[in-house]
């Protein structure tokens, strides 16, 4: 299984760009993939920081690489 620090490190070698685990998570959901429920989420609010719309490429690239897409 993948991890967020995995795809971290990728898009941050690769592209040199820092992406925060938040944007990752919610590229999952936009993307539907499979999340897990977080302690601290607040169900049925909006993002406090959703995915930037010039980072989804690069995320999603890093999906695709680690074979989740």
């Amino acid at each position: 299984m993948t991890t967020y620090k995995q795809l971290q490190h990728y898009i941050k070698t690769k592209h040199q760009v820092t992406v925060k685990t938040c944007w990752i998570a919610h590229a999952k959901e936009q993307l539907g993939l499979a999340i897990k429920a977080s302690q601290r989420s607040s169900q049925g609010k909006p993002r406090v920081y959703p995915c930037p719309p010039d980072r989804l490429p690069l995320i999603r690239e890093a999906f695709e690489h680690f074979h989740l897409l």
